[in-house]
């Protein structure tokens, strides 16, 4: 299902599941930290997720980190 994700949307999942908080991850990538909590629901609902612990399960159990 992650292959749905656009590349903005992968690559925060991918910092999230780092451990990374919103403003860090709003920081490196120049954008507001309500664009990162934007594309923190995108990803939750197209991965059928419901927090980020299970977002982390899913990019361990894909190997995305």
């Amino acid at each position: 299902p992650h292959e749905t994700l656009s590349n903005r949307e992968f690559q925060v999942l991918v910092m999230l599941a780092q451990g990374k908080s919103a403003s860090a991850i709003a920081a490196d990538l120049m954008i507001s930290v309500k664009t990162v909590s934007t594309y923190r629901s995108r990803i939750l609902e197209k991965l059928g997720l419901a927090s980020n612990a299970e977002m982390v399960r899913y990019a361990l159990e894909k190997n995305l980190i």
